[in-house]
């Protein structure tokens, strides 16, 4: 694992920073993970042959894990030299990967956002900020998984982790969550939704609950998501603002923030 406190800023983390008074203000979250723009969008990363294990790939990033590497970073004590320790991000990693930390098999990974979410917030890393700024409430179905298994390489030969995924998705099924409607959210974003805020997108695709991962970031008063675009097949800050991404995807409806806790 490279130490990614080396990272170089790209000419456009520049810029931004530039723009962006909040990014003055330091937020670890921003600031850790704007140095991935221009990194590769590569999906599957996690996926490899063998017994589930923590892997660590900064080099090559889907939304998921390049909000994972920044979360585990950003948790991670700097030493005095300026840079990490390894052994403790691997252990943020892991803690925020996996269901209570605990690696025990591949569904012991934190495939749903919700669940991922519920993980976070239920180990004191992560706050839910959605209930106390939008009314606004959805009740999960989840079911994608065991009924796509053909999707899923861990999956399609193996009905023993079909039957344990479909046990967690029985688990999140009928969980109420609250989230902000997209049509709700203007260009300019919030005052409680703040630089380096984790932003996930909600879905109307039949049994997910969340399509997409990125971290706020306010350029010129519009707030923007910093994501690890399928598109574009890298790291990029949204030319234009979250609010008209969510308007120009059908699938998307609206959003729910995560904040970092220390």
């Amino acid at each position: 694992m490279k130490v990614m406190t080396k990272l170089m800023f790209s000419a456009l983390c520049a810029v931004a920073v530039m723009t962006s008074a909040s990014a003055q203000d330091k937020s670890v979250m921003l600031s850790n993970g704007i140095k991935y723009v221009d990194v590769p969008y590569v999906a599957h990363t996690l996926e490899a042959d063998g017994p589930e294990e923590l892997i660590i790939n900064c080099d090559e990033v889907d939304c998921t894990t390049l909000v994972e590497y920044v979360l585990a970073e950003s948790l991670t004590p700097k030493l005095d030299n300026g840079d990490i320790s390894e052994s403790a991000f691997a252990d943020n990693l892991q803690k925020i990967r996996y269901r209570n930390g605990k690696i025990d098999g591949y569904t012991s990974r934190l495939h749903y956002i919700a669940d991922w979410i519920n993980n976070g917030v239920r180990n004191g890393f992560l706050e839910d900020v959605t209930a106390a700024n939008s009314a606004d409430t959805e009740k999960l179905s989840i079911s994608y998984m065991s009924t796509h298994p053909q999707q899923y390489k861990q999956l399609a030969n193996s009905k023993e982790n079909v039957a344990k995924i479909q046990e967690i998705e029985k688990s999140l099924s009928g969980q109420t969550v609250h989230y902000l409607p997209k049509a709700k959210l203007p260009v300019t974003g919030f005052p409680w939704i703040k630089d380096g805020d984790i932003i996930a997108i909600t879905t109307n695709t039949p049994g997910l609950d969340v399509a997409h991962l990125g971290i706020a970031f306010y350029v010129n008063g519009k707030l923007t998501l910093l994501h690890a675009s399928s598109t574009q097949k890298k790291v990029v800050v949204s030319k234009v603002a979250l609010s008209q991404m969510l308007q120009d995807n059908s699938k998307w409806t609206g959003i729910r923030v995560l904040r970092m806790k220390k």
